[in-house]
């Protein structure tokens, strides 16, 4: 967090990680809850991954290519320093990735030292694949082990809301009335003389 305050509620400008499985909702919450602070941004993990415009490698299921892996991480790292980036600039900031398994644990290693909120979205899996049957799409046939992932082997930290009954906007009602107490995170430091992204 930055000691810089940002406008309009007096809290310090904050960093945020929202995550859960495809088709939980992240970006809509995310951009919501980013509209909620002024200033506020949302810093989309997807849109990060665009970016790459020739050979790209999108993540492809629970056993991925080592350039989808590479690829993976590097969204994510960028994420964090776009993130830490507008935090240290008084604008709170809210980070939109898949961050479940060991992926909580290179989060951990990029934010080293940092305190922010991290918010896992779980809504039942048969919310999910109802939703993405309202957008017309079934991603979840192919994401659908990313739940077990998260449920089974994600470590747990920060809050983890179960957004299953709630709109966009009751999510991030929820997300803000819980955050600063059930959804700080602070990253363990790295030894001393040891590398900082």
């Amino acid at each position: 967090m930055s000691d810089e305050p940002h406008a309009g509620s007096g809290r310090l400008s904050t960093l945020f990680v929202v995550s859960g499985t495809q088709g939980a909702g992240k970006s809509t919450v995310s951009r919501l809850l980013a509209q909620r602070f002024e200033p506020g941004a949302w810093v989309s993990a997807d849109a990060l991954q665009r970016m790459i415009v020739s050979g790209a490698r999108w993540p492809e299921g629970p056993a991925m290519s080592g350039d989808a892996e590479r690829q993976l991480w590097l969204r994510l790292h960028h994420a964090c320093l776009l993130g830490r980036s507008f935090v240290a600039a008084g604008i709170t900031a809210v980070v939109d990735d898949i961050v479940i398994g060991t992926r909580v644990d290179q989060l951990l290693d990029m934010l080293a030292g940092e305190t922010f909120i991290f918010v896992m979205l779980i809504p039942r899996l048969e919310i999910v694949r109802e939703r993405e049957r309202g957008r017309g799409t079934a991603l979840w046939q192919q994401w659908e082990w990313l739940d077990e992932e998260i449920r089974a082997r994600t470590r747990r930290i920060g809050l983890w809301l179960d957004s299953s009954d709630l709109t966009a906007e009751e999510t991030v009602d929820a997300i803000l009335a819980h955050a600063w107490t059930d959804g700080l995170v602070t990253a363990p430091p790295r030894p001393s003389g040891g590398f900082r992204w």
